[in-house]
């Protein structure tokens, strides 16, 4: 899977209070929900997009892994 970042996108990914925060301006949530239509529509076995601090998230980032599975 290729993806489109746009220019000046940011998102971050904190745990905070035990929760996952996933913090993006306008120009990082769009390339997001266009990855994960991708990972949807994927057909292949253990799809996933794996970001982090070297890949797409803001430094101090902890990294995020999406994965489909099939029920």
């Amino acid at each position: 899977m290729k993806f489109e970042w746009f220019d000046g996108f940011k998102i971050e990914v904190i745990l905070s209070n035990n929760a996952v925060l996933i913090k993006a301006n306008v120009e990082g949530i769009k390339p997001l929900v266009n990855c994960l239509t991708a990972l949807s529509e994927s057909k292949a076995h253990g799809a996933h997009i794996h970001l982090d601090e070297f890949n797409s998230l803001e430094p101090g980032s902890i990294e995020v892994v999406f994965e489909k599975v099939d029920e």
